[in-house]
């Protein structure tokens, strides 16, 4: 991952140097840590929400926490694994040491560390690291996004009927939700399924049009915001809000901000 922790300083803008660099360590620190496990036997807990979770992902998101508090004892950390401490501070950090936890314990290399850090409660960086596949994303507020240290530019399409679209699984959608997501999925050129958190840095890359999921937490999509903006995409809720800690976990992610309308319209109903 040296080339993608190099292409740093290029991105600092407004945030300081030491927090791109430290957000970067954060990734080198939780990478080997995953590796480490994945493909091994290990053990598979269930959450309260019967979500599975393993020794990776408590040990990388340990470590990564670890490293914050040394460097900015005062910053916030908003965790999936362990918590969250001073999440009213100027700088908070959002952690998802594994993202695609399902992936990763049945073998597929779809999986990634999701870095995000926020300053008076908006996304101003954030880190997306597949370790897998030696695949880094860095987005920096007012700066573009780069892909293991080379430029990363979404694409144009604004027809839905042209739109590949992707989500992680149909069965993140209750209820409503689902009807709503058939519907605009219906009206696209085709749906594909099953690449976790992977899906926004394809649409960052400028091969998917559209990213639309449900029951989304803050650590899955907060990394996301500065990485899609700073390619030239679109990521709100599905009313076209802000995403934040206390977004309701709809997600709506496009490359061409006339397709963000489009698929909103038919979410809407």
């Amino acid at each position: 991952m040296t080339a993608a922790g190099s292409s740093a300083s290029a991105l600092t803008g407004d945030v300081a140097q030491d927090l791109v660099d430290l957000a970067v360590q954060l990734a080198d620190a939780a990478a080997p840590i995953a590796m480490g496990y994945f493909r091994h036997t290990m053990g598979i807990d269930a959450k309260d929400d019967e979500s599975p979770v393993t020794i990776a992902d408590r040990e990388a998101e340990a470590a990564m926490r670890a490293l914050i508090a040394d460097a900015f004892p005062d910053h916030g950390i908003y965790g999936e694994e362990h918590g969250n401490e001073r999440i009213d501070a100027e700088y908070v950090w959002v952690l998802d040491p594994i993202d695609g936890t399902q992936s990763f314990v049945t073998g597929k290399p779809l999986f990634g560390t999701l870095i995000g850090l926020m300053r008076h409660g908006v996304p101003i960086l954030g880190v997306m690291d597949a370790p897998a596949l030696k695949e880094r994303w860095i987005g920096c507020q007012g700066h573009p996004t780069t892909f293991n240290g080379e430029p990363a530019r979404v694409r144009a399409c604004a027809a839905l009927e042209e739109a590949w679209l992707y989500a992680t699984s149909p069965h993140m959608f209750p209820g409503a939700d689902f009807d709503a997501f058939e519907h605009l999925r219906r009206k696209s050129r085709r749906a594909v399924y099953g690449a976790e958190c992977l899906a926004y840095g394809l649409l960052t890359n400028g091969t998917v049009d559209l990213v639309v999921e449900s029951t989304m937490q803050p650590y899955d999509y907060t990394a996301l915001v500065p990485i899609i903006e700073g390619a030239g995409g679109v990521i709100t809720d599905w009313s076209g809000n802000p995403l934040t800690l206390t977004s309701d976990g709809r997600v709506v992610a496009a490359g061409d901000a006339r397709m963000h309308q489009a698929a909103m319209d038919v979410l809407a109903g």
